[in-house]
């Protein structure tokens, strides 16, 4: 191996053998008989050069314990410190990986010490390479998973599969995938392979799916928006163009929704993506709007007192939303004196507003009965007036 394509741990390994095997040769006198046996030449290297290898090759194999041992003691302190039961786990998925590369590392400071033809050389060098590859993709690999486990437990708790846990998990296959495909391609660049046409043939390929799937991708990148935007979520209330109905089900290319026919819609995500989409529940409260006539024979002082009573009706109730409360005396309608009134509960649920809604009716009902008035209904009242004329008799 050249000494340009050592590393610096490689060097420093060498340049300690070489000092140390001068010291001990100077300050330790050898038998003749010890030295002739250390010179024995095995594929031109000394025997005692092949015993430092190994020695340096130990070292390095009992040093990556301790240095494990040593980075999983301080990681795990300073996660119990900020409560984090993830952080002892993230330095324990690489502990494989990374006591191959200590491995590697002695391997190659072992070698270092040695003395190879040339084509050895180029071997050794490019299995290296090969090798520190294939520990980069399995860290990143790792890695990927690592945080699929850390998505889950920090925005997953509920333990459901909606869209974002089966669009993080794609994303993590399709990142594993990639990366897989990247390594396989500098491996076959490293020994020397052209990839040019392999690569040529990987962007045809690509091409023909795409054309192939040109829909299926319209519906993936919808699912990425909805990912995204989060304009709904399993459980929701939405309405839109094509369908109305409770969000049962969001999957990769559609989303099922049940209508409350009880009929369940399969709706492509590239569809919903690109449509107008009322979700029903996002509302903080729910509206009621409503006019209230009253017969024409309701005084003043009987519409006053309505108007206050039905005031003070609403800003008392726990489940009217306080913020937004009209009670006004509106119109004279052709049948009715009207009063507008416009509010909002406070719960958004279907159940809970119709329920709501009809206690506040007869709660209306009662203030305007107690005060003596009446609701009209479309009348028309016929007015017939008499003259009396007095008839003279003219006489000649």
């Amino acid at each position: 191996m050249k000494e340009d394509e050592l590393s610096v741990i490689e060097e420093l390994a060498k340049y300690s053998y070489q000092s140390l095997s001068q010291y001990l040769k100077q300050a330790v006198e050898v038998p003749k008989e010890l030295q002739d046996i250390f010179l024995f030449k095995i594929f031109n290297n000394p025997l005692g050069d092949w015993l430092g290898a190994l020695v340096i090759f130990l070292l390095f194999y009992l040093f990556r314990k301790q240095l494990i041992k040593f980075l999983e003691y301080i990681l795990k302190t300073i996660s119990e410190k900020f409560e984090n039961p993830l952080g002892a786990k993230f330095f324990k998925i690489f502990n494989e990986p990374i006591k191959w590369k200590i491995l590697l590392i002695g391997f190659n400071a072992s070698y270092a010490v040695l003395e190879f033809p040339k084509f050895v050389n180029t071997i050794v060098t490019d299995l290296n390479t090969s090798l520190n590859y294939l520990i980069i993709g399995w860290i990143v690999i790792l890695f990927l998973e690592f945080l699929h486990n850390f998505y889950t437990y920090k925005y997953d708790k509920d333990g459901k599969v909606d869209l974002k846990d089966t669009l993080v998990k794609f994303l993590i296959r399709l990142l594993k995938i990639t990366t897989i495909v990247i390594i396989f391609i500098l491996l076959l660049q490293t020994w020397g392979y052209d990839i040019r046409g392999l690569l040529a043939s990987l962007g045809l390929v690509g091409m023909a799916i795409a054309l192939a799937a040109k829909d299926t991708a319209r519906h993936l990148f919808g699912s990425i928006m909805i990912f995204t935007d989060s304009p709904f979520k399993v459980g929701d209330w939405i309405k839109t163009p094509d369908v109305e109905g409770t969000i049962e089900d969001i999957g990769m290319r559609s989303t099922r929704v049940r209508t409350f026919a009880q009929a369940l819609v399969s709706v492509p995500n590239g569809n919903l993506a690109d449509s107008a989409i009322l979700n029903w529940s996002k509302m903080d409260r729910r509206r009621i709007k409503m006019t209230l006539g009253l017969t024409y024979a309701t005084t003043s002082s009987q519409m006053q007192n309505i108007l206050k009573e039905i005031r003070e009706l609403l800003h008392n109730d726990e489940d009217i939303h306080k913020q937004t409360i009209y009670v006004y005396f509106s119109s004279f309608n052709d049948s009715s004196l009207d009063i507008f009134c416009y509010f909002f509960t406070k719960t958004i649920k279907w159940g809970e507003y119709m329920a709501v809604r009809e206690r506040i009716y007869l709660e209306f009902m009662r203030i305007i009965e107690e005060n003596g008035a009446s609701f009209a209904f479309p009348s028309q009242s016929i007015y017939i007036e008499e003259n009396n004329t007095q008839q003279k008799d003219e006489f000649v």
